[in-house]
């Protein structure tokens, strides 16, 4: 995965507001949004996992494809500790998909943090999932060809920017506040050291915009208010959760960062 920079770049082009409202990715390119819909994208291989890592007969296995069918159970089962373990043992030989993987994980990292929502854990996930692609780490739009994308730039965008452009934006600078802070802390501690934003500026900026989006129309009609606004007031603990996920669980050392995507 490639080190993001922070610093100072040249003012935004006009283009780039008018890219965001449009919501213009590239073909490859999902809308500019994050939702918490990892758990609406499970694949059939991902199922298949969670039967062989459980079921300790055919019985069992049958049993567990019927509780799978219903969402309330399947999310139970999907807090199984099991499914860690296997997932952590065999992290070189896994056949599931990276929005099953980084659930699974997100979700036990949460928990032992004291942090239960079901919905906040799948929109960490979902999170964690796009930025673990280095394009995803610009904002929703690119400024050009050549630019990178900085806090600084999206900031001064929301000069300029219309309300559904700076929902948008906002929402961006508080996640990429968080996966920065959460998955790379030691790198910007570092990085701090030698003059750029440390620990606490991200944590004051993710916090402050994800309170700003949580009361944002688009927030209640997408239904993430609520969990935009646990993410303000939870931040810490999150961004110290996703400490040790990075630490612990994923070997985001940095020559394993660039293959983070399964």
């Amino acid at each position: 995965m490639g080190q993001p920079t922070v610093g100072s770049n040249p003012t935004p082009s006009a283009a780039f507001v008018n890219e965001l409202a449009s919501g213009t990715a590239d073909a490859h390119d999902e809308l500019p949004m994050i939702r918490a819909n990892c758990r609406a994208r499970f694949i059939a291989a991902d199922f298949d996992f969670i039967v062989r890592t459980l079921a300790r007969s055919q019985t069992d296995a049958v049993s567990l494809v019927d509780l799978l069918s219903d969402a309330e159970t399947r999310d139970s089962v999907l807090d199984h500790p099991r499914l860690v373990e296997a997932i952590l043992s065999n992290a070189d030989h896994l056949h599931i998909s990276s929005q099953f993987y980084f659930y699974v994980l997100a979700r036990h990292v949460l928990q032992q943090a004291g942090i239960f929502d079901r919905r906040l854990c799948d929109y960490v996930a979902s999170l964690l999932e796009t930025f673990s692609r280095a394009n995803r780490l610009q904002s929703p739009a690119r400024i050009d060809s050549d630019a990178h994308e900085y806090i600084s730039d999206m900031l001064i965008a929301l000069t300029r920017a219309t309300p559904e452009q700076a929902f948008l934006l906002r929402a961006h600078v508080g996640n990429y506040s968080l996966f920065i802070s959460g998955i790379f802390h030691e790198n910007t501690q570092r990085r701090s050291l030698r003059g750029a934003p440390d620990i606490g500026f991200y944590e004051q900026v993710g916090r402050t915009n994800y309170q700003l989006v949580a009361s944002h129309a688009t927030a209640r009609r997408c239904e993430l208010d609520d969990v935009f606004a646990e993410l303000a007031d939870r931040f810490h603990d999150v961004r110290l959760a996703l400490n040790e996920l990075s630490d612990r669980l994923i070997n985001l050392d940095e020559d394993a960062r660039p293959s983070l995507v399964l």
